[in-house]
């Protein structure tokens, strides 16, 4: 696909897909969604790729909807609105279930649906001057289509807060709260993620697909006698498989395992 509002490099076995619309705060329309959902589908299918940065140029990261899309949005029927919120949360769900790990590096403010994409990454850094805000109801709408993962994210005591009040909020708060997992200052942001793209390489690709997987899961379940079954066997499939086998032998003769080679 020939992308117009992102870049996409890959280069040992990183994949960084950079939003690339500085001039509107990086805020996307029907075309920048597309190409999101797009670009990780992709990159979730290539072999040579093992995990996935989700940057940004410019000073924001994300401002959410563009304003000539919503000035177009403002005309639609009932059901072009429904359409048009179901290609923005397909593409979200495209993220979040993307079987490579996805780092987001906020290096700027990340407001409403941007807020989405951070959230439906899996790891998130944020620069220390980074600004954040649910601006929905300042308009009369609902965060409904990013709530899922913002929800996730940061917890429903927040979500509770920051839905309604439409409060600006700092990236320590974002922190404190557990939306983004780090904070850096600007010039240590590159070298955090650098950090943590260097750690999910290392390990086995199955491995962290599956733990990825994992986690989506079994959140929320009771522990009841069909989790534990579930659980029992998703080990020892692990345990079974090539990169299991291969890792566990490695350990044990103190070498390294054939995924680092």
């Amino acid at each position: 696909m020939d992308y117009q509002t992102l870049t996409i490099s890959i280069a040992d076995k990183l994949a960084t897909v950079t939003l690339n619309r500085p001039d509107v705060r990086n805020s996307f329309n029907e075309q920048t969604i597309n190409e999101i959902a797009s670009a990780f589908d992709e990159l979730g299918r290539n072999e040579l790729v093992r995990a996935i940065v989700l940057a940004a140029n410019g000073p924001a990261f994300c401002a959410g909807a563009d304003l000539n899309w919503m000035k177009k949005m403002a005309g639609y029927s009932y059901s072009e609105n429904q359409a048009d919120a179901m290609q923005l949360a397909q593409m979200l769900r495209t993220i979040y279930l993307c079987p490579k790990p996805v780092v987001a590096k906020v290096q700027g403010d990340c407001y409403a649906g941007g807020m989405g994409l951070v959230a439906a990454c899996d790891i998130a850094v944020a620069v220390q001057e980074a600004n954040f805000c649910l601006s929905e109801v300042k308009l009369g709408l609902i965060p409904a289509t990013i709530s899922p993962y913002v929800i996730k994210a940061m917890g429903e005591n927040a979500a509770r807060r920051y839905f309604l009040t439409a409060e600006r909020f700092s990236a320590a708060e974002a922190h404190r709260v557990g939306f983004v997992h780090e904070v850096a200052a600007a010039d240590a942001l590159d070298a955090k993620v650098a950090e943590i793209v260097k750690s999910l390489l290392g390990n086995s690709p199955n491995a962290v697909k599956e733990a990825k997987a994992l986690v989506r899961d079994v959140v929320d379940r009771p522990v009841i006698d069909e989790l534990l079954a579930d659980t029992a066997q998703r080990i020892a499939n692990i345990r079974a498989s090539e990169q299991g086998r291969e890792g566990v032998q490695s350990f044990l003769e103190k070498r390294k395992p054939n995924w680092l080679n």
